[in-house]
């Protein structure tokens, strides 16, 4: 049997009955777009994070494109952000017709080098977009002042970081918005797409909830700028509802199997994950650095192991981004980190005999090549 990096069936197996309640409630309300589902679900996240507004979305990447939209961000603007992220992040830059604007990551956390980032300013600048990356959160007391001393708005991409805190403060509650993915994998994940934005700010709410319905306030009738059709699925809403309840759980049960990762996999040679100083992290993924990775993936591959890479491709080496003008060497952290990175399995219901045997593979195949 093949080990996979995530799995939902046995997390679905403790939850059946609820989630199927989950359906029945949606299909028996009358209302398939949305309704109570999603107006609950809504309320319940905004108030999770003690923000005034948050507005369901289809994906993590409409979520990121409606806020900066929200936001004021256009063509003609840069966006500050990093490349050692998934692609969506950039993509919704390009899908307002602004300009991303790559700043390095920190060898230590793989987190946006904050110290970067004023150099990277420029008359064009309208927003910096941070990565809370893999489960812990960037530099905001930084970046926040960044942004107020320079006009700029502040968005959070925390498709990564549901529930993670910094200093005790909530991702995504720092900035003028933040967006979340509530794509399966995700530490808070639906079972299909889903995303939202967040925010205190009620004319950022405004626009994006008529951005998500393709710019209306009534029906029929597209006021100022058109939009899309970028609702939360109501069907989803009620699930993510349900599974909100269970999120603190979700997050602990993740710590704890980092926690046996790091116990097992100690004096290795494996760099194992930092945590920055004041971050409470949430384990999205559990990444680790080698410089023999390929060769590390390949034999745990044939042992049933089966890895991954977040990410292999920085996003300005990529051809679809060549026009940036980027040329390598441009990010040397971000893109040393791609050689050399890879995610252990890691999800809350990851069952303590197979992360025994991850471990042990590992032991085995690092004992191999030194």
């Amino acid at each position: 049997m093949t080990t996979y990096v995530w799995d939902y069936l046995e997390e679905y197996a403790k939850e059946r009955t609820d989630l199927l309640d989950a359906v029945e409630t949606v299909f028996g309300s009358g209302q398939l777009v949305l309704g109570k589902s999603v107006r609950g679900f809504e309320t319940e996240f905004a108030a999770y994070h003690g923000v005034d507004h948050c507005v369901g979305l289809d994906n993590g990447t409409n979520a990121i494109k409606l806020a900066l939209q929200a936001l004021g961000v256009g063509p003609g603007d840069e966006v500050i952000t990093v490349s050692n992220t998934a692609a969506p992040t950039v993509l919704a830059i390009d899908a307002v017709g602004a300009t991303p604007v790559f700043v390095d990551v920190r060898e230590e956390d793989f987190l946006m080098d904050t110290d970067q980032v004023t150099a990277a300013i420029t008359p064009r600048t309208r927003c910096i977009l941070p990565v809370h990356l893999y489960g812990q959160c960037a530099d905001m007391e930084v970046l926040k002042d960044i942004a107020t001393a320079h006009g700029l708005v502040l968005l959070e991409d925390c498709a990564q970081a549901h529930g993670a805190r910094r200093h005790g403060r909530q991702a995504g509650t720092t900035g003028d918005a933040a967006a979340f993915s509530f794509y399966p994998t995700k530490v808070l994940g639906a079972y299909g797409d889903g995303g939202a934005a967040i925010t205190s700010d009620a004319v950022v709410a405004d626009r994006l909830r008529r951005l998500r319905y393709y710019g209306m306030e009534e029906r029929y009738y597209v006021v100022q700028t058109p939009g899309h059709n970028s609702r939360l699925d109501e069907l989803q809403a009620e699930i993510l509802r349900r599974k909100l309840g269970r999120l603190d759980a979700y997050i602990e049960g993740r710590r704890a199997v980092a926690r046996r990762y790091a116990e097992g996999l100690k004096d290795t040679g494996l760099i194992l994950p930092a945590t920055a100083p004041g971050n409470d992290h949430v384990y999205y993924v559990y990444v680790v650095r080698h410089p023999q990775r390929d060769r590390i993936i390949e034999a745990l591959k044939s042992r049933g192991i089966s890895l991954n890479i977040s990410y292999p491709w920085p996003v300005h080496t990529m051809s679809g981004f060549a026009h940036l003008g980027y040329s390598r060497g441009a990010l040397p952290v971000t893109e040393a980190l791609a050689g050399e990175i890879f995610s252990l399995p890691m999800y809350p219901s990851l069952p303590r005999d197979v992360q025994d045997r991850v471990i042990g593979a590992l032991l085995d195949v690092l004992a191999e090549l030194s």
